[in-house]
């Protein structure tokens, strides 16, 4: 489960576009920072997507993705032309398909690697569904099947969502501020379509010649989407941008991104961990519903004089990580990127950057509140030094080549920056009244078992 927004440039403050996704998948689907470079192939050639073969195209630009370790496609990225993608789980009255096929992960990476603007990616996904069709287990350790939607926008300033069910789909183009969710949220307005989209609503009861069409009336699936709290994150995504609109910042970005709702705002001694979900920054627990409900990933992609800043934490649980800056797209050429370390796994590994954060991350669940506390000014001081170091790079010189000596600062400085609040959570001994219920903690040892990680 995932939440996606974009502010176009009259809502935000700079005049830029914003992006931001949280990626929420198993708690253990430890998920990887992977760059790859602009490429030509042969004629003929074909391409290996997560489960299915394709053919391949002859140039492929440079991507920039967050990407569950074990699959070929990307929850989130970006490529060398300021295009930036995410996609979210939809639940239709119509069942997803099991056959394997192309996962709406594999879609996503392919129009990144594929197209330069958001109407070429509409055009891409819409030809690869038409052809390949999306479907197949999208789940780490269970079965997952879903439709998909998608939030597409560029550097450009233009920014559409795509919404899918099987391979018909809708497009609606954003006017100012957007979010999606676990939910389809296309209502009337829509301004693309494919050509058989009616016919398949036609099919699930829509009557066309009666009813104006509402997309999200006509297909959704209204009970697994309000189990799966996707329509209460897309109305609280939509409120905290209608807030500040017009004045939008990266950093209100990363505190939607971080968000626990009204009820963590009203109780300074809320936890996470209750068995029902709900919030946009989402954590795992005993309920069914939320043990695949683990942010684990966050994203942000700012414009400034159309160069694109992508703030990006690289682990889980943004209320406990940092968001750092890489530099990447238009405008910045041969940047060296980061070092983003080795590839994760689905077992802890002290050297991958996702199990190092995780940690830092388990150990706070131990007691939240003051847990998180012990540091989070650090965090707060230490971002907005970031910001501040970045925004005066971008009125200096902004060469590529200072821009990756920044980047890689920021990112050794936030490393060496948890390995400390590690320290400092660990001399917190738990209390018993702030520690999480016997249900959450159990369910969490299991996780931490099954991932070579110590118990609670």
């Amino acid at each position: 489960m995932c939440d996606t927004m974009v502010a176009r440039p009259t809502a935000t403050a700079n005049g830029g576009l914003i992006f931001a996704k949280n990626s929420d998948r198993e708690a253990n689907e430890a998920q990887a920072i992977c760059a790859y470079p602009a490429a030509e192939h042969e004629p003929g050639g074909r391409l290996k997507c997560t489960y299915i073969d394709i053919p391949q195209v002859r140039q492929t630009h440079a991507v920039l993705l967050s990407r569950p370790y074990w699959m070929w496609g990307a929850e989130m990225g970006a490529n060398d032309q300021g295009l930036v993608i995410g996609n979210e789980a939809v639940f239709a009255k119509k069942a997803p398909p099991e056959e394997a096929a192309l996962l709406g992960m594999d879609l996503l990476r392919l129009a990144l690697e594929r197209a330069a603007t958001a109407d070429q990616a509409v055009e891409i996904i819409a030809d690869l569904l038409a052809e390949h069709g999306q479907g197949g287990n999208c789940g780490h350790t269970a079965n997952f099947e879903y439709h998909n939607s998608f939030l597409i926008a560029d550097g450009h300033g233009r920014a559409v969502v795509m919404e899918t069910m099987g391979s018909e789909w809708a497009v609606e183009e954003v006017a100012s501020i957007r979010s999606i969710s676990n939910t389809y949220t296309i209502g009337s307005k829509i301004d693309r379509e494919s050509a058989g989209l009616r016919d398949a609503i036609e099919a699930l009861g829509w009557n066309r010649e009666n009813e104006p069409l509402h997309l999200a009336d006509a297909i959704a699936h209204r009970v697994v989407g309000k189990v799966s709290s996707g329509q209460v994150r897309w109305c609280r995504t939509t409120d905290l941008l209608e807030q500040k609109e017009g004045q939008i910042t990266a950093a209100d970005m990363m505190a939607t991104l971080r968000d626990h709702g009204s009820k963590a705002e009203d109780d300074p001694e809320w936890k996470p961990d209750g068995g029902l979900g709900g919030t946009v920054c989402a954590h795992a627990s005993w309920g069914p519903l939320r043990r695949a409900g683990q942010t684990t990933g966050s994203w942000i992609t700012e414009f400034r004089d159309g160069r694109p800043i992508h703030w990006i934490t690289g682990t889980s649980a943004p209320d406990t990580g940092v968001f750092k800056p890489v530099f990447f797209g238009p405008g910045w050429g041969e940047v060296t990127l980061p070092d983003f370390g080795p590839m994760p796994t689905g077992e802890f590994n002290e050297d991958a950057l996702w199990w190092c954060h995780e940690q830092l991350h388990r150990a706070v669940l131990l007691d939240y509140v003051p847990r998180l506390n012990a540091y989070v000014e650090d965090r707060v001081a230490l971002e907005a030094q970031f910001q501040d170091e970045v925004a005066k790079f971008i009125i200096g010189s902004a060469s590529p080549q200072d821009a990756g000596i920044l980047a890689e600062r920021c990112w050794t400085a936030a490393s060496n920056a948890e390995e400390k609040w590690l320290e400092k959570v660990k001399n917190l001994p738990p209390r018993r009244t702030g520690r999480p219920s016997a249900l959450h903690r159990r369910h969490w040892n299991g996780l931490n078992r099954a991932a070579g990680l110590s118990t609670f």
